[in-house]
């Protein structure tokens, strides 16, 4: 077989290339596929900013009749599996001279990760565990905690002012120290968002989280001047474009700013959802995934 200085000159970048990619290590995803057909976004209907805005389709007929069996009450039996209780308590953590009553998925100490889920007004650690409201949603995050080695935290929050605040701050830094400094993610529903935004203000935010999730919530512009954003802490928004309580647009106006700065930050918005509806159709997977590779 002739050979010709080509080839010669190709080999070595071959190898090169063989070398570099058995020691560069390719980043893998932190939660691996749930019963993603169930729960995945089924039809996007739009998309910008390189996938980071995405309007997904929504319709209740489909999405509520179709998915639950007792409609926003209880979900069909094949969305949700309950051998995760064997790992879920009820628990009181007392930590910074506090004490908050949670329910804890998952392992207590050396989780791979830690998502904490805010409720909004009315709710308590309850809502974030019930396996078959939100179309069996919290179950599924429930099953991705302990499946990828994760914990989940679901707190009884008291006010939404800065004992609130104080108390999520406490409840943080003990997620962040039982588990040696891995990401801790904070999810706030509705009005459990100014919790999310009030954290937002502390100065040592980014040691307590690796990322916020705000989910049917309310915008606030004094975002911009806080501690999160000069560290550019990723903030992943979902909202329903027919949200009566909180308008998408204001909420919508807020991450067009942000990523005019070039900030981390992902909009998903459900076409014609109202205000419950990010709770129920958020894809968990697809957004911690997003904030940990952050």
């Amino acid at each position: 077989m002739r050979l010709s200085t080509t080839d010669f000159a190709f080999r070595p970048i071959v190898g090169l290339c063989l070398l570099l990619s058995s020691v560069i290590p390719v980043r893998a995803e932190m939660l691996q596929p749930y019963k993603d057909e169930l729960f995945a976004y089924q039809s996007i209907l739009e998309t910008g900013d390189s996938g980071d805005y995405r309007v997904v389709d929504y319709q209740a007929q489909r999405d509520i009749n179709g998915r639950d069996q007792i409609p926003e009450r209880r979900v069909k039996r094949a969305y949700v599996s309950l051998a995760v209780k064997s790992s879920q308590v009820n628990e009181t953590i007392a930590t910074g001279g506090r004490s908050i009553e949670v329910t804890r998925v998952g392992r207590e100490t050396g989780g791979a990760f830690t998502v904490i889920f805010i409720h909004g007004r009315g709710g308590d650690r309850r809502l974030g565990a019930n396996d078959y409201s939100f179309g069996g949603n919290f179950n599924r995050l429930k099953n991705l905690a302990v499946d990828n080695g994760g914990v989940y935290y679901a707190p009884s929050i008291k006010s939404f002012d800065e004992a609130g605040v104080a108390d999520v701050a406490a409840l943080a830094n003990h997620a962040k120290s039982s588990s040696d400094g891995r990401p801790v993610v904070l999810a706030c529903a509705s009005m459990g968002s100014f919790l999310c935004w009030g954290i937002a203000r502390l100065p040592q935010v980014a040691n307590m989280f690796d990322g916020m999730m705000i989910m049917g919530g309310p915008a606030d512009s004094a975002f911009f001047k806080s501690a999160a954003h000069k560290a550019k802490l990723p903030i992943f928004f979902s909202h329903g474009s027919a949200d009566s309580v909180y308008p998408a647009a204001d909420q919508v106006a807020n991450y067009r700013k942000l990523k005019a700065e070039k900030y981390p930050a992902r909009f998903v918005l459900f076409q014609t959802g109202s205000h419950g509806t990010p709770v129920r159709m958020t894809d968990w997977r697809d957004a911690i995934n997003w904030i940990v590779a952050q």
